[in-house]
């Protein structure tokens, strides 16, 4: 008897994968980069690295510093530009039947709204993804996914104009990212993704100077997936609206946790450094492990988090 494959497809708001795994911004490049060594073809998303309306040189070096079970990044934010990703990465990108997501940011409600509109209509972009930790200058430099008004004002300034899905990325650095997500679902989002990095620093102790030009940087890898785990937790109980998880994901055992806690997608971004082809061997274990559990569609495993007793495996 042949074996019958489990059907590992989701959907993102009006947004169709074929399977759970996408590689998260800021870590794969613009996709091409990865050509070499991972068929894109097989992902379920890309999300390209994030884009400003100009071009940013980002933050001087040093701005990566590894830590204990992590790693520390400030590169600022560094990209081309909208406009030779649309001259130079998008065409190329087109050949690809996986759906491209388009991070974007900006320092000031408006250009968020102009970057949306610098992509309304354009072939090839499947998805904006809003990166919602950048520092905003209307209000004094304070992240703008801090606060659940302004997180909800960019929101709605990129949902008029544009004609793509809308994925907001949430901050961790909140006191209560359920009021940040329920917000933003009220201003018309389609879906959410979280986490985004943790503020952290790291310290030269002989020289007493910090490790990072910038001083601080976002933390991410394995040391944050349980913080990142209880966000998704947290916030798949409270909207209604799709949530793509991701912090620390190194394995396909972690990214099921993710779908476990109520996550219908995951986001893989710092293990790419670590081994470029690990989306591939997530999307290959997650498909084994339904093989192997009897389960026919991802969909099953999607928030069927058991938590009536507490199981250990001393």
């Amino acid at each position: 008897m042949a074996l019958t494959l489990p059907d590992l497809t989701t959907k993102i708001g009006p947004l169709s994968l074929q399977n759970p795994v996408i590689a998260a911004s800021g870590t794969f490049g613009y996709g091409l980069e990865f050509e070499p060594l991972v068929d894109l073809n097989h992902l379920g998303a890309v999300v390209v690295k994030g884009l400003s309306l100009k071009p940013m040189a980002g933050n001087p070096p040093p701005r990566i510093v590894e830590t204990p079970g992590g790693m520390l990044n400030a590169i600022g934010l560094a990209n081309i530009g909208l406009e030779a990703f649309l001259k130079d990465k998008l065409p190329k990108l087109r050949k690809f039947t996986t759906p491209i997501i388009v991070n974007i940011y900006g320092h000031h409600t408006e250009e968020y709204g102009e970057l949306a509109y610098g992509l309304k209509g354009v072939e090839g972009v499947a998805a904006l993804e809003i990166n919602i930790s950048c520092p905003n200058v209307e209000c004094g430099g304070m992240a703008f996914g801090i606060d659940p008004v302004t997180s909800a004002r960019v929101t709605e300034t990129v949902l008029k104009n544009t004609d793509k899905p809308v994925i907001v990325k949430l901050s961790p650095n909140v006191t209560d990212i359920k009021t940040v997500a329920k917000a933003v679902e009220a201003a018309g989002a389609n879906a959410l993704s979280l986490i985004n990095t943790l503020t952290g620093m790291a310290i030269d102790v002989e020289s007493r100077k910090p490790k990072l030009a910038n001083i601080v940087g976002g933390l991410s890898g394995p040391a944050i997936k349980p913080i990142a785990l209880y966000m998704v937790y947290q916030v798949a109980r409270t909207v209604k609206i799709p949530v793509i998880g991701m912090g620390g994901i190194m394995d396909y055992r972690d990214a099921l946790e993710f779908l476990m806690v109520g996550a219908r997608a995951v986001e893989i971004g710092t293990a790419n450094f670590v081994n470029p082809r690990v989306t591939l061997e997530v999307i290959e274990g997650i498909r084994n492990y339904c093989v192997e559990n009897g389960i026919r569609k991802i969909g099953e495993i999607v928030g069927s988090l058991r938590t009536g007793s507490v199981t250990s495996n001393q």
